[in-house]
């Protein structure tokens, strides 16, 4: 996964999906970066497609991914914002057309799928990398920075939340999509909390679960628990919940000298949302009325959050791409967030 089919820049890129993911993560990172270009975009969906042309004039529009293959030699790199269960084919039909290949994660719902595409890419000598973009999240590497000088002491007890209220869920695909097919929170938020969890900690051997169905009529799984304990020995307590009418905090460590907690989510994707550009001087710039507290009760202190930086995936790419740099994200990583992911449905079905 080291040798690239592109040599110098721009990256010719194309994108499968304009939902979320492409229109508000995807694409404008990509734009933001010089060493790629955004060639191509494949969406059905008519709106979605009108998006695509208003803010990307100029680039080519197609309807299906097999029309964006059939362009293959037009291309160095594509990147697969699609619905969960359609990674891995699509995967698969990239890295056979030679191209480098960007996944949303959940890259894969199985653990034998995942290792597949990975033995592919080894084969084929393609890079494969999984968009973890929580990894730089302002407050994750805020947390990262405060446990590495040693400020917590030994920690012992690591809580990390993705909780919001939203009853009624609006995304059609995710209305409908099984556990086999990839849905549920726990691949959607959970394949990021548990990544986070084992970049800070390390190999889990035990795990405890609860998923659970609350909205009316819903497939998968919408407020989920995770425990986990790993080799470390600091115990992880995950909560991934879309109907929450009250929220906990983000982050919640306790170490044997200090602890530290951080309330809200990190505000890239608002301001992505909001048509906000990475490049803009204040992107991923905490207010210091949301700074983490760091300490013990009776003598806290606000830790400044360090500035998110989604962008550093793509820049990550592209010393990967033309520089033979390592990957931003190894897929064997992220594949061991779906063996755990695995285990705990069969746990808890």
């Amino acid at each position: 996964m080291t040798q690239s089919p592109a040599s110098v820049a721009p990256i010719r890129t194309g994108l499968i999906g304009f939902g979320t993911s492409g229109r508000v993560f995807h694409s404008p990172l990509l734009g933001a970066n010089p060493e790629f270009s955004l060639d191509l975009i494949v969406t059905r969906d008519p709106v979605r497609r009108e998006q695509a042309g208003e803010r990307h004039p100029g680039v080519r529009l197609m309807s299906t991914a097999e029309d964006l293959f059939a362009a293959a030699d037009d291309l160095d790199l594509v990147v697969i914002g699609s619905p969960s269960g359609t990674h891995v084919e699509l995967a698969h039909a990239a890295l056979d057309a030679g191209l480098a290949v960007v996944v949303d994660k959940p890259f894969a719902v199985t653990t034998r799928e995942g290792r597949g595409l990975i033995e592919k890419a080894v084969s084929l000598g393609l890079p494969l990398t999984v968009f973890q973009n929580r990894r730089w999240d302002g407050d994750f590497l805020t947390l990262r920075g405060v446990i590495a000088a040693g400020a917590l002491g030994d920690v012992r007890r690591f809580e990390s939340r993705f909780e919001w209220w939203k009853p009624e869920q609006t995304k059609s695909w995710k209305v409908g999509a099984t556990i086999q097919q990839g849905g549920g929170v726990l691949f959607d938020l959970g394949a990021h909390l548990i990544d986070q969890a084992l970049q800070l900690f390390g190999p889990v051997d035990d795990v405890y679960a609860e998923t659970l169905i609350r909205r009316p009529g819903g497939v998968a799984d919408d407020d989920t628990f995770v425990a986990l304990h790993h080799g470390s020995g600091v115990r992880s307590h995950l909560w991934m919940n879309g109907i929450a009418a009250q929220v906990g905090p983000r982050f919640h460590v306790l170490g044997s000298e200090a602890g530290y907690t951080k309330w809200g989510l990190d505000g890239q994707e608002t301001a992505l949302e909001a048509g906000a550009r990475p490049t803009d001087p204040g992107f991923g710039v905490d207010p210091e009325s949301a700074w983490g507290v760091l300490g013990r009760d009776g003598a806290l202190t606000r830790v400044p959050t360090e500035r998110g930086n989604y962008a550093a995936f793509y820049t990550g790419l592209a010393d990967a791409i033309l520089r033979g740099a390592p990957i931003p994200v190894d897929p064997r990583e992220s594949l061991r967030t779906i063996t755990l992911i695995e285990r705990i449905n069969l746990l808890t079905h």
